[in-house]
């Protein structure tokens, strides 16, 4: 190969160019300069005696003329398009080319071996500078790719580099010169090269020749138990190793570069896989093969990100499936049966999958409506096709009860997004008010044991972006992880933004004691103590909280103000927001508010006016509010939110809804929601999540995902936060964005079963003398059952026996009613039954057995309250007391809120006084000097310090005077003395904040700068600490100055911006021992100390490499 050039000392792109052949030579390739590539045209872009001797080598019984026919047919392929060609020359390399020999025989002939020898029966080749010339106008121009990657003579691959010196050079130019300029100017070359790779030395990104700059990625695994770097100087070697190795190209170029079937050629789609797909799917065919071989159903979990693209995961893996496992017995060509838990997920699977035919080569795809048709189908065939289907099919029904559909080995079950049909469908004993109804759904079975019903020789494979522990029990353990915070570091989704506010509430005292007395009358009057703590807690739930009405008002102003004001700073793009309301009511009811407020917002219209839009596009549009709210109804809804949803046509109103809200110029800007929308909903322009219902772990990631995808223009997505979810937010970024794992161990589902087993038999025990056997038959008259129930929780309150019950801590023995011990017993056997149930070991006695009791026990806690006052009687004659007792305030931004806030700001100073509460106040003014004593100290780190030690000795002292408070104080005397104690220590707080707010602005009074004041500061305090005399302290306006000391600070800080200009000195060594000289030999010439010190200058050296790491950072 040619040797690397250098140009007037200087790295330049073709350097660059000549190094990345060397690493491709590496790994295989054979160089060749495009100059001594022999071609009969200059347009010509095959390597045609390549060609050739792969033919000879390969297919040595074609006859000449065979052959060139061949070639010509290769050189003239042509479709309607330049990209239906591309997609139609693709199908010849990976299916093969059917060829009609000169005696009418057809053969297929493989333009590339993928099969035996592959390294040694291909010719690869990597080419630079190749010319090709092309007419533009009648006059003939040529383009010279800069790397082109050619197989037995085709080119493959396109390459384009920029300079790695030359930071204006991006590649995004690299990414225009290919898909723009080539596809104007040599289409006959993009004909036959669906991959492009970009490259600037530091970023190196693969696509193909038709995607969008961002759906170029980089490859950061070379081997699939590697770990990912996402170090930007590794990305070059990791993509020539990770994909352009021969072998590993020849995998990914036949099976993972996805067209749609040639019908759609016309939407132009063409997708190669990102290494998180690829790797996955190597993983889980691995898996998948395993299970079948051994029999256990239980192919894996993939856990991958939302928005990480596991649909196409899918489609990857099932091709692999399809053809790649033929010479696996127990599989051969299997059918895969798609489960997703919901219509929108199935439309998005036969979106893509029904578009795929020829991609799976697995044979027909359809969506399936019900069990029915699915049993009907696949029993009438052995093998092959691809099936989308609800969860709902696999639902017991009257009319087609949940058991056999086929018992064919060669099934493999895809699981989308696992937590949620895992969650959904281990069902949970609940009492309706429908004793029939409630009576025929009392005993259930878990997931995996309904989908083993099904198919008891299917293999079941989970992918969700937010797995729980019954996901692993279900599909098996977890083959591939691929995070959130892969996925933002890939760039893949976008970072999301979080922003707290507060809707403040305070409580009327007056009002909550008039709701204890008339909770005293009702217990008076015969209301059980358990009914009225029932009462209690519906009425001191989130939700009564939430839905008050005031806080509504503000609530709906304040969401109007952000989002106005935030679009306003970007006006030409679309920027849309979904609320997240707590229940359907209090969702109406905030949209309500808007309507008062806002009634310019629900005028209906095709588009918002102030963003241009086609005549095609306008045609598309329907008229749609800018807001609008987006629900299912309820059967005891008001008549005016019941037909606002659509009443008996609310799924026809959900989907037109679901359409507008995905067209990116429709008027339909903000949408207000409880359950739908907030899991497996893209909407790329979705920025703004306007948060105001609980939520934690899978659940609060799968909503504030939505607003993760990309779109040009939008960097991040922003959740705005009126509940207080950071906790749970923080909680569930560890288990869902890092390392962690939530799969239940092999000794966590044992220990439970254990548990479950002593717990069951002490409930057998208590029910030895009772029948419980028409509960347990499921074909049992309901009204049987239903009288089994009645005279089983009969036979607990008949009892007056006492027991002996330890405690759940275990220290402790007490004795208890029967009552008390069966609901107790019950609980705790529950308990383990929720973590050994869903991995299907229980047999069908045990868990009809522990739905019996769980039963008996709701019927006995329905029981518990007898008289004419229930719990819901007196919720609601309470409800209106308590939203007479909620007096709504405002919302407040939190201090500490990840959003710049200019805590010395006269603003944020009187905000504070303003806070009546003491311990709140205290509270805020401890996270205020917290959070900008470590600000400063970023930049004076002597000062930092300072502060911080009397902020540390303030809180000291406030808590050795609580914890000295006499415990005999009691009352009024002890609140006035702990008022007292909160009082003192904000005054302390205070003054620290006042103080270091002077301190931090005396550097305009001595004359320096802000920084150049951080050295003043080290100087002074050394001289005083090791007790040498410098220069003379004068006081000057009231300010002591110390000019020698000044000036030198002023030396010390020009040195450093001088060195570290052009340098990352902190991590250049060379260039850090050079900055110690020159400052040494500073304080050295200046007589600093005025006997040569080490620690001096080490003190001097560690704040010039904090400031340093504060400008860097």
């Amino acid at each position: 190969m040619s040797e690397l050039k250098n140009i007037n000392g200087h790295f330049c792109e073709s350097d660059y160019e000549y190094a990345l052949i060397s690493f491709l030579e590496n790994e295989g390739w054979v160089y060749s300069a495009g100059l001594n590539i022999t071609r009969e045209y200059k347009r010509d872009v095959l390597i045609i005696d390549d060609l050739k001797d792969y033919l000879n080598n390969n297919y040595s019984d074609l006859s000449e003329s065979e052959a060139k026919r061949l070639i010509d047919s290769i050189k003239l392929v042509g479709a309607e398009t330049d990209f239906a060609t591309l997609h139609k020359f693709y199908k010849w390399v990976v299916d093969g080319f059917n060829f009609q020999l000169d005696n009418g025989e057809t053969i297929t002939i493989d333009l590339i071996n993928f099969e035996k020898n592959k390294t040694t029966n291909n010719i690869f080749k990597v080419i630079n500078q190749l010319s090709i010339e092309y007419i533009n106008n009648g006059k003939t121009e040529n383009r010279r790719p800069d790397i082109l990657l050619y197989i037995n003579g085709i080119p493959v691959c396109v390459m384009e580099l920029k300079n790695p010196a030359d930071a204006n050079a991006t590649i995004h130019d690299a990414w225009e010169q290919i898909t723009i300029r080539y596809w104007r100017d040599l289409p006959h070359l993009l004909h036959y090269c669906p991959l492009a790779c970009i490259s600037d030395g530091v970023k190196t990104r693969l696509g193909t020749v038709r995607a969008p700059y961002e759906h170029f990625y980089a490859w950061r695994r070379v081997n699939s138990e590697d770990k990912v770097s996402t170090l930007p100087f590794e990305e070059t070697m990791t993509m020539v190793k990770g994909v352009y190795a021969p072998e590993r190209f020849l995998e990914i170029f036949r099976d993972y570069i996805y067209f749609q079937d040639t019908e759609y050629d016309r939407n132009e789609v063409e997708i190669v896989c990102r290494y998180p797909q690829f790797f996955a799917t190597r993983l889980l065919k691995q898996s998948i093969i395993k299970s079948v071989q051994d029999g256990t159903g239980k192919g894996g979990t993939y856990f991958g990100a939302t928005g990480c693209g596991k649909t196409y995961t899918m489609a990857f893996l099932a091709r692999q499936l399809s053809l790649r496992c033929t010479d696996i017995p127990e599989i051969g060509s299997p059918t895969i049966v798609m489960i997703v838990d919901r219509n929108e997920l199935q439309k998005q699977g036969a979106k893509l999958f029904t578009k795929s035919t020829e991609f799976l080569n697995i044979g027909s795809v359809n969506v399936v409506a019900s069990r029915k048709e699915l049993r009907q189908e696949l029993g009438l065939r052995q093998s092959g096709g691809f099936y989308i289907c609800t969860i709902q099919k696999f639902c017991d029904r009257k009319d087609d009860l949940i058991g056999l559909i086929n018992d064919r080995s060669n099934i493999i079950c895809f699981s989308d997004e696992a937590h949620r049909t895992q969650l959904d469908h281990s069902k949970k004993i609940q009492f309706s008010k429908d004793v029939d109804e409630n009576m025929k759904a009392l005993i259930s079975k878990p997931y995996a044991k309904v989908l083993r019903e099904a198919f008891p020789h299917a293999t079941f494979v989970g992918f969700t972006g937010t797995p729980i522990a019954e996901t692993y029990q279900t599909f098996g353990d977890e083959i591939d992880r691929y995070t959130m915070d892969q996925s933002v570091a890939d760039g893949l989704t976008l970072p999301i933004k979080y922003h707290p506010r507060i809707a403040k509430v305070l409580l009327d005292e007056n009002k909550i004691k008039e709701i204890e007395d008339y909770y005293k009358v009702c217990a008076d009057e015969g209301a059980t103590f358990e009914e009225i703590e029932k009462s209690k807690r519906a009425m001191s739930s989130m939700d009564i909280i939430l839905g008050e009405p005031s806080r509504l008002d503000r609530l709906a102003v304040d969401i109007h103000d952000h989002y106005v004001s935030s679009c306003e700073n970007d006006p030409t793009r679309v920027q849309k927001a979904m609320i997240v309301c707590s229940n359907r009511q209090i969702a109406y009811a905030l949209l309500q508010k808007f309507k008062e407020h806002y009634p310019e917002w629900f005028v209906e219209k095709k588009t918002t006016g102030d963003i241009e839009v086609s005549d095609k596009e306008l045609k598309e549009l329907i008229p749609m509010p800018f807001i609008a709210m987006v629900s299912s109804v309820g059967s005891n809804d008001s008549e005016e939110m019941y037909n606002y949803l659509g009443g008996v046509t609310n799924d026809k109103r959900s989907e037109k809804m679901d359409a507008a809200f995905k067209q990116d110029k429709s008027n339909f800007r903000i949408v207000i929601v409880v359950d739908m929308w907030i899991t497996g909903f893209d909407v790329p322009t979705l920025t703004y999540m306007y948060n105001d219902k609980p939520l934690q772990k899978h659940m609060l990631i799968q909503t504030i995902s939505r607003v993760n995808r990309k779109y040009p223009g939008k960097e991040y997505g922003l959740i705005v936060d009126y509940i207080g979810i950071r906790d749970n937010m923080r909680t569930a970024m560890g288990l869902y964005g890092g390392d962690s794992s939530i799969a239940p161990t092999k000794d966590d589902v044992e220990q439970a079963t254990v548990i479950f087993n002593e717990q069951l038999n002490v409930l057998k025990n208590l029910f030895t003398d009772f029948d419980l056997s028409p509960f347990l038959n499921p074909n049992e008259d309901p009204a049987k059952r239903y009288m089994m129930l009645a005279k089983a929780a009969e036979y607990v309150f008949a009892s007056d026996e006492n027991l002996n019950m330890v405690s759940d801590d275990g220290k402790k023995v007490n004795k208890v009613s029967f009552k008390t011990y069966f609901l107790k017993t019950t609980r705790r056997m529950r308990s383990a039954y929720d973590i050994c149930q869903p991995s299907g070991e229980l047999n069908e006695n045990e868990s009809a057995l522990a739905q019996c009791f769980m039963a008996i026990a709701g019927f006995v806690r329905k029981m518990t309250g007898t008289s004419h006052i229930d719990a819901d009687t007196m919720n609601k004659n309470v409800a209106q007391m308590v939203e007479e007792a909620l007096k709504y305030t405002k919302v407040e931004s939190i201090l500490e809120s990840g959003v710049e806030e200019d805590i010395f700001s006269p603003e944020t100073y009187e905000r504070l006084i303003d806070v009546k509460m003491p311990a709140s106040k205290l509270e805020l003014l401890i996270k205020m000097l917290r959070k900008q004593i470590k600000e400063y100290q970023k930049v004076n780190q002597l000062a930092g310090k300072k502060y911080q030690e009397l902020l540390d000795a303030t809180i000291k002292q406030y808590h050795e005077r609580r914890k000295h408070l006499s415990s005999d104080e009691a009352g009024i005397a002890q609140n006035e003395t702990t008022d007292e104690i909160i009082k003192n220590a904000t005054e302390q707080a205070l003054k620290i904040l006042q103080d270091m707010q002077m301190d931090r602005e005396s550097f305009r009074k001595i004359g320096l700068t802000f920084e150049e004041k951080a050295f003043y500061d080290i100087l002074i305090d050394l001289r005083d600490r090791f007790s040498f005399e410098y220069g003379e302290d004068k006081n000057i306006n009231g300010v002591i100055i110390n000019n020698k000391a000044k000036e030198l600070a002023k030396e010390i800080k020009e040195i450093i911006d001088t060195k570290s200009s052009f340098a990352d000195w902190l991590n250049n060594q060379n260039v850090r021992n050079r900055l110690k000289f020159d400052i040494k030999v500073c304080l050295i010439k200046n007589g600093y100390p005025p006997e040569y010190s080490p620690e001096v200058f080490s003190k001097v050296m560690e704040q010039a490499e904090n400031f340093e790491k504060y400008e860097r950072g």
